[in-house]
């Protein structure tokens, strides 16, 4: 027997598994966390685009987890870019693997309550447990790509910065072409 519960609390899943016991059902417990860590933030960080990663960053550095969004609008300009962005994240990462189903988006959207009806947003926020993880996050992204110069230029072949050896990088050039490194 397999029972899987999802979205309840702690509690009631000691309930259920206790009347599952009481039916002299064997049963196996796996929790799954689905709270951000540093290495899911970076991971989550390391595949936005280059806009959604400096909103990410401003709503995080700057606003410490509260940001205006006409102060996003100042730098950035229009949000919906890096806000499609920012929402596609989470459901990509929990197909991939990078994440477990029930995973909440970390950056999620304040309406005017003023004026509820009309949807462009005043703000955006983390959550404030987040936002410890998430600038370590940053600042391990930062400390990673910043690598003292060799004197040599980058290879085109490796992972560009900001990108694990393992994550699947958009190349210019097919893995089977002739091209060969150093020629």
């Amino acid at each position: 027997m397999k029972i899987t519960i999802e979205g309840a609390s702690e509690e009631f899943a000691e309930k259920v598994l206790a009347l599952a016991a009481q039916q002299g059902a064997e049963l196996t417990v796996a929790t799954v966390q689905t709270g951000w860590t540093v290495d899911r933030a970076e991971r989550y960080l390391r595949s936005l685009p280059v806009g959604a990663r400096r909103f990410a960053e401003m709503v995080v550095v700057e606003g410490d987890g509260y940001l205006d969004a006409d102060q996003l609008r100042s730098v950035i300009g229009r949000l919906n870019g890096p806000t499609v962005a920012l929402s596609r994240a989470v459901p990509r990462g929990v197909k991939k693997g990078w994440w477990p189903e029930g995973t909440s988006a970390p950056i999620t959207p304040v309406s005017d309550p003023d004026n509820p009806s009309w949807h462009q947003n005043i703000a955006y926020q983390m959550d404030t447990e987040n936002v410890p993880v998430f600038r370590e996050a940053l600042r391990n992204l930062l400390l990673s790509s910043a690598r003292p110069w060799s004197g040599e230029a980058p290879s085109a072949l490796d992972a560009p910065t900001g990108w694990a050896a393992a994550d699947d990088i958009p190349r210019v050039m097919g893995p089977n072409s002739d091209f060969e490194q150093g020629s």
